[in-house]
């Protein structure tokens, strides 16, 4: 590891350290590589060179707007490469959530996320990316109790 000075200013060291103290980080070195790997991703992601990624897609909608339901399964359908699996809760006699696990190319990803969320009917909705590091993964040795990922 390289060892890097950065100077702050005194208001952003306080909040660094109270976000350090609020998720229990052992020092700050920690929380800055934390927030500088995140920072990184989001910038890949904004640029398009996020690579491939799993993501999070949570959304409520109301499950009587017209043809929402119709809409959105014709949109997994046509998807069905990036979805992997689909939770469905019935939250109220209006309201039901979804959470859909995907995977892809992140840009991919995040389009067809925008687009679902987009739905007219669709109340809330959000995305969490998290990039996949296949370079990382194949450079690990495999495990010795016979289970594999691939």
């Amino acid at each position: 590891m390289q060892r890097v000075t950065v100077t702050l200013d005194e208001d952003l060291l306080a909040d660094l350290d109270r976000m350090i103290s609020l998720r229990g980080y052992q020092n700050r070195s920690e929380a800055v590589r934390d927030l500088a790997r995140a920072g990184l991703a989001q910038a890949k992601q904004e640029t398009g060179n996020a690579g491939d990624c799993v993501a999070a897609l949570v959304y409520v909608y109301d499950h009587g707007a017209r043809d929402l339901t119709k809409r959105l399964t014709q949109n997994f359908h046509h998807h069905h490469d990036l979805s992997l699996a689909t939770l469905h809760v019935h939250l109220d006699d209006d309201s039901c959530m979804e959470v859909t696990a995907l995977k892809g190319p992140s840009a991919d990803v995040q389009h067809f996320a925008d687009h679902i969320i987009a739905e007219r009917g669709v109340r809330y909705g959000r995305v969490v990316v998290i990039p996949t590091e296949t370079a990382k993964k194949s450079a690990r040795p495999k495990h010795k109790t016979g289970h594999h990922h691939r």
